[in-house]
């Protein structure tokens, strides 16, 4: 089965149109103002808005007011929201669209903390004191490997160009997420390593 992909932290329209034409299944725009890859909503929706139809626009909410998030949702084009921050089980019900949980995996991380969450689909990064996300840095696939006998997991932290392959030989994921991995700076894509990236993905499901 082929591996989806998201490519994360899109500030610019380029980025974003670059990366469909590559393969991308979905695009990620951070709307958490501490992030180096914040994007304002009005900017977002203007990306959003040259997209294709057949590319998934996923917004990326830290600890935000639900009336807001759900504006957000409204005025981008949002499809899809993924929740990153120390959202509970019931914060993660009742949106206008599908929503991914995010948890970050440490040394504390327990796959049984799934069976909590009536999402479908989590994404999988690696957790750092302060950070949210966009670590830049890979955990423990093997953990990866039990969740996604449970539920649909999407595999991010540290994936780019030179393992994104080996990623998905390891894990099996629903998806993969790279964000930082292809940047040339924070909310910036470099367009050779977005290449680099799917060429790998070809090679890997090409055997």
């Amino acid at each position: 089965m082929r591996v989806r992909t998201k490519i994360c932290g899109i500030t610019q329209e380029d980025d974003a149109q670059f990366a469909a034409e590559q393969g991308a299944d979905a695009v990620g725009f951070i709307f958490y103002v501490p992030s180096p890859r914040f994007v304002e909503p009005d900017q977002a929706a203007e990306i959003v808005a040259g997209l294709s139809p057949l590319v998934t626009p996923v917004g990326v909410f830290v600890n935000t007011d639900r009336h807001l998030t759900e504006s957000t949702i409204e005025k981008v084009g949002l499809r899809a929201i993924q929740l990153h921050g120390d959202e509970t089980p019931e914060d993660c019900l009742g949106y206008s669209v599908p929503v991914i949980r995010a948890l970050r995996v440490g040394s504390e991380f327990d796959v049984g903390d799934l069976e909590a969450y009536s999402v479908e689909t989590f994404l999988l990064d690696t957790a750092k004191d302060g950070l949210y996300g966009g670590t830049g840095q890979t955990f423990d696939w093997a953990i990866a490997q039990d969740a996604s006998r449970m539920r649909r997991i999407i595999l991010s932290g540290g994936i780019g160009p030179e393992n994104v392959a080996e990623a998905v030989s390891a894990v099996q994921p629903y998806a993969v997420d790279c964000g930082s991995g292809v940047e040339a700076k924070p909310g910036v894509k470099d367009h050779e390593k977005i290449t680099a990236f799917f060429n790998a993905l070809k090679r890997q499901e090409q055997g």
